[in-house]
């Protein structure tokens, strides 16, 4: 059995019913959770779908399972629907929660303190300019999408606004992560994978910004007994003994004409491990 930890579209879960796995389908988000079920109902008992958050997989689906499936951050529908806020590109309400419940990104601009504010903004989006932008979020408290990047483009000297990407990207990144713990759902994850993996077990991750992939990385690295730090250009040191084995010596990303074809993918980085037979948690 395999578990889907971020169900979303359901994608990932049709792929490996296609290939014959039974899947548990994993979301918080119950729309999303409602519209994969519906895809997936041709699979019969071969697909069960469970509402509730990945970082509580383990507790969700007892164990032990022959794979997990993370894909991280959020998903197209998301994305692409302006009454749930997640994008600069879309006017909506200021909302962003993936589950709709808890407390929105204008509730939590309005309540945090500026300087805390200009951590999150700092330390979830790696924007430099968090500071100003935070101060500028204060002084408007935002309460529609189209207001937030209104007060990120007074926050950023106008010379300082990216090229390639929009000038909201990492503010928006950043309320997102925050208003749905994202980092603390995937610490929870990993720290209940070793236990919870069956023998040869696998665990296959999607991460799309550095702070996702650099957690997941070096995770994984401690696993398969490597030193992370190790000199550059020199083997890793073993520093415990390994008990999974890297499926990925790099992360896999997007060929040019997957990205062509979705160009949400250009950012995506793949990691696996395996748990190596014999092995007791």
């Amino acid at each position: 059995m395999i578990v889907d930890g971020t169900l979303g579209g359901g994608g990932h879960s049709e792929a490996l019913l296609e290939a014959g796995f039974r899947v548990v389908g994993v979301d918080r988000d119950p729309l999303a959770l409602a519209a994969a079920t519906a895809r997936l109902a041709r699979f019969g008992d071969s697909f069960r779908a469970v509402q509730g958050e990945f970082g509580d997989v383990a507790s969700l689906v007892p164990g032990p399972v022959d794979g997990l499936v993370l894909d991280l951050g959020v998903s197209s529908p998301q994305l692409d629907t302006p009454a749930r806020g997640f994008s600069f590109m879309h006017d909506g309400p200021l909302d962003m929660r993936m589950s709709g419940d808890g407390e929105t990104a204008a509730e939590l601009i309005a309540r945090l303190p500026e300087n805390e504010l200009a951590d999150v903004i700092y330390q979830y989006g790696e924007e430099r300019f968090s500071r100003p932008i935070a101060r500028a979020l204060k002084a408007r408290l935002p309460r529609t999408t189209f207001e937030a990047v209104e007060a990120v483009k007074q926050g950023m000297p106008r010379k300082a606004w990216p090229k390639d990407t929009h000038v909201a990207t990492r503010t928006f990144q950043a309320l997102r992560i925050a208003v749905n713990a994202e980092l603390e759902q995937l610490e929870r994850a990993l720290a209940s994978l070793p236990s919870w993996l069956g023998p040869k077990g696998v665990a296959a991750i999607i991460s799309f910004h550095s702070l996702e992939d650099r957690l997941v990385k070096q995770t994984f690295k401690k696993w398969c007994g490597e030193q992370d730090d190790a000199p550059k250009g020199l083997p890793f040191a073993r520093t415990t003994a390994p008990t999974f084995e890297a499926l990925t010596k790099k992360p896999l990303v997007a060929t040019d004409d997957e990205t062509a074809q979705n160009p949400r993918a250009r950012s995506a980085k793949l990691r696996a491990v395996r748990k190596l037979p014999g092995v007791v948690s």
